[in-house]
């Protein structure tokens, strides 16, 4: 898996690519911990994420409650096979997918 990170003030946009699985979650759920702070509005840009399991969709969730306090959170770009995980856990009600 690969992040990469935009941030411009209260704005971020991190672009995951690759798995993102019980090995990367880990690496992605610190990315957030780290600069989620201050954050107003941020962006999951899942283009290149080819696949998402369980422990993938908590780091979305815990995310997700963090930004219910601070401001706004999208998911844009998702592919199929992501968006059909998204669709049977219930995770395309409780995003803002785009």
């Amino acid at each position: 898996m690969e992040i990469n990170k935009e941030k411009d003030g209260s704005v971020m946009k991190l672009t995951v690519s690759g798995r993102l699985d019980t090995t990367t979650a880990p690496d992605l759920e610190k990315e957030v911990r780290d600069s989620i702070e201050g954050v107003e509005e941020l962006t999951f840009d899942f283009e290149g994420l080819e696949y998402i399991s369980s422990a993938g969709l908590r780091v979305l969730l815990a995310t997700q409650k963090i930004m219910n306090k601070q401001g706004t959170m999208k998911v844009v770009s998702v592919s199929e096979p992501v968006m059909e995980v998204f669709g049977i856990t219930g995770f395309s009600e409780i995003l803002t997918i785009e």
